[in-house]
């Protein structure tokens, strides 16, 4: 089953980089954390994204198209990072997600979706 692992976002991810010193046993803890799951075979893709107001939204009604700049509100809505990752399932998912050091300085959020597979629309494929 193929998984992504969301680390949400939060008020400090959105301002930005902290200083290097704060950041250093925090990328250490985490590049050990990818390690493990590498070596398990479970880590399939992972990586760090950078805080909304780099990014852009496109809106669709119809036709019509619409682009916003970011920041966008909301951080603990936002996206700040992800892992694709093939697990057994969800309790193994689970499972590794309360192996990861925090990603955050403060409270922080991970969600796990599963990816839909071939069999989830095997009905749709029956002629």
């Amino acid at each position: 089953m193929r998984v992504m692992v969301f680390v949400k976002a939060t008020e400090d991810s959105e301002a930005g980089l902290p200083p290097a010193e704060k950041m250093r046993a925090m990328f250490e803890a985490m590049g050990k954390f990818n390690d493990e799951l590498t070596k398990a075979g479970i880590m399939k893709d992972g990586d760090g994204l950078k805080p909304s107001s780099h990014g852009k939204r496109v809106r669709f009604d119809g036709t019509s198209r619409t682009v916003k700049d970011g920041p966008f509100p909301h951080p603990n809505e936002l996206v700040a990072g992800f892992w694709i990752w093939e697990v057994k399932d969800m309790d193994e998912a689970v499972a590794w997600v309360k192996r990861c050091p925090n990603p955050m300085f403060g409270p922080s959020e991970i969600e796990i979706r599963p990816f839909y597979e071939e069999k989830d629309f095997a009905e749709l494929m029956k002629k």
